[in-house]
């Protein structure tokens, strides 16, 4: 059976998109504020040498820092204003949201409704300014000393000043990217934090594309690895697409009721329940939190003899957590896993389900209403969120391991790239489709209300 979705989309038209002017004004700031983040990624840090940060960049090139610099569309290879993107403020939130389903006082706020969510996501915000600049202060102190032991001078003036600035800089940058995703979720289309990282994912798109032909005319890669790379590519998106909008469909009856002809129908309806009900939440949190320590080392080990006891064990730790070792590959595995089902249980609620089923008079066919209908869902919910949660875990951990196993330097062709982009556009046109959908209402509405005036 078609969605309404399929339906709207089915009925779009040129016409009716011209006429939706608060959708174009939407879609337009969303262009301009994604071209400002675009515009941010461009611009250095003060005191830095864009020359030399090329070559401490492609020490670490097809490491961990690969796919952070993915994420900030090479925002972190040119050491710009938002180098650290808005990891620190998505690590910040995990910690917020973790906190929250554990302590009494935070979960107290977390019950109070508007007011509660607004203290925790200032709490949020205050993590995220915390975290930036702990991760600053590390990432200034590595390029200084990366000066230091190669002769090159990566900062011009070094010392706490630049330090100082450097952390000032990059804390400016996150939080007005926070604030930038923020003006888009509220005046322009989609989730601003989910656009703003998926547009730096799609700005690195050219340039694996080009890196991955050219390898094949210079023969450093086979005819038949680019042909696999682009099959992969497809039967990836194709298999994304739809899981995403597979559902598990719970049929819901009404109680019989009395219709205009006097006849007593019952009502039906089903509850949806989606596969992957977390969305590009778990890989997007598990990467944030292998990150947040590894770009603390990666730039730490610089200004930390190797020959010491603290530099061996951060060479150590880098090596076994290196993109593509089996480590990394199942601590990332796992860290998808339970945010699959932390972020589930976050965002449905069986309880309170049961109860506006059972105020409005629903119930699920041979389910008793109330406590019974809650164990029911959860029993339901557990399930199909083991079913998502391999989905996820083999879409982004299988074509990962393969591109480390091959050397091929295309973190796009990864599968948590995949889902993201592939997720976030599938959000985006629903939402779009949304508003299509309710500016037809509109001119119905309007047309309906001119006959009425007319008669």
């Amino acid at each position: 059976m078609a969605s309404r979705a399929d339906n709207v989309a089915s009925n779009l038209n040129l016409a009716n998109f011209s006429k939706a002017t608060e959708l174009k004004n939407r879609i337009w700031f969303t262009l301009g504020a994604l071209i400002v983040f675009r515009f941010l990624s461009f611009v250095p840090l003060p005191g830095v040498n864009p020359l030399v940060l090329e070559q401490l960049y492609a020490q670490t090139r097809g490491g961990i820092l690969d796919i952070f610099n993915t994420f900030s569309g090479g925002s972190l290879e040119r050491m710009s204003l938002i180098a650290l993107g808005i990891m620190p403020y998505i690590t910040a939130s995990i910690v917020v949201q973790l906190a929250a389903s554990l302590h009494p006082s935070l979960m107290a706020l977390k019950k109070e409704g508007e007011s509660g969510r607004k203290k925790l996501n200032q709490y949020t915000r205050y993590g995220t300014v915390l975290l930036t600049a702990v991760q600053g202060w590390f990432i200034a102190s590595g390029l200084e000393a990366y000066g230091a032991s190669s002769g090159l001078q990566a900062v011009v003036n070094p010392g706490l000043m630049f330090k100082v600035v450097a952390v000032i800089s990059l804390v400016g940058g996150t939080m007005f990217l926070l604030w930038l995703g923020e003006q888009i979720t509220s005046r322009g289309i989609g989730n601003g934090t989910s656009l703003i990282i998926m547009a730096g994912i799609v700005a690195q798109m050219p340039k694996f594309v080009s890196n991955l032909f050219e390898g094949g005319r210079s023969g450093s890669i086979s005819g038949f690895t680019i042909a696999l790379a682009v099959g992969v590519l497809v039967v990836l998106v194709l298999f994304i697409c739809f899981m995403e909008r597979a559902t598990r469909r719970l049929l819901i009856q009404y109680p019989k009721r009395a219709s205009q002809h006097g006849m007593m129908q019952a009502d039906r309806s089903h509850l949806p329940l989606k596969i992957n009900t977390a969305g590009v939440i778990p890989p997007i949190f598990a990467s944030s939190l292998l990150l947040l320590p590894l770009t603390i080392s990666q730039f730490a080990g610089n200004s930390i003899s190797p020959d010491t006891k603290l530099g061996g064990a951060i060479v150590t730790l880098n090596q076994y957590l290196a993109h593509g070792q089996p480590l990394y590959m199942t601590l990332y595995a796992l860290g998808i896993i339970f945010f699959c089902f932390f972020y589930t249980a976050v965002v449905f609620n069986p309880e309170e389900t049961a109860d506006n089923l059972k105020r409005n008079g629903g119930f699920i066919p041979g389910i008793r209403p109330g406590k019974s209908t809650a164990t029911y869902l959860d029993y339901v919910l557990t399930r199909i969120t083991v079913i998502g949660a391999i989905y996820i875990t083999v879409v982004c951990v299988i074509p990962e391991w393969w591109i480390a196993s091959t050397g091929l330097n295309m973190m796009f062709l990864g599968g948590t790239s995949l889902l993201i982009v592939v997720n976030v556009t599938v959000d985006t046109i629903t939402q779009i489709q949304s508003h299509l959908l309710a500016h037809q209402y509109g001119d119905l509405i309007k047309k309906a209300k001119l006959k009425g005036r007319i008669r």
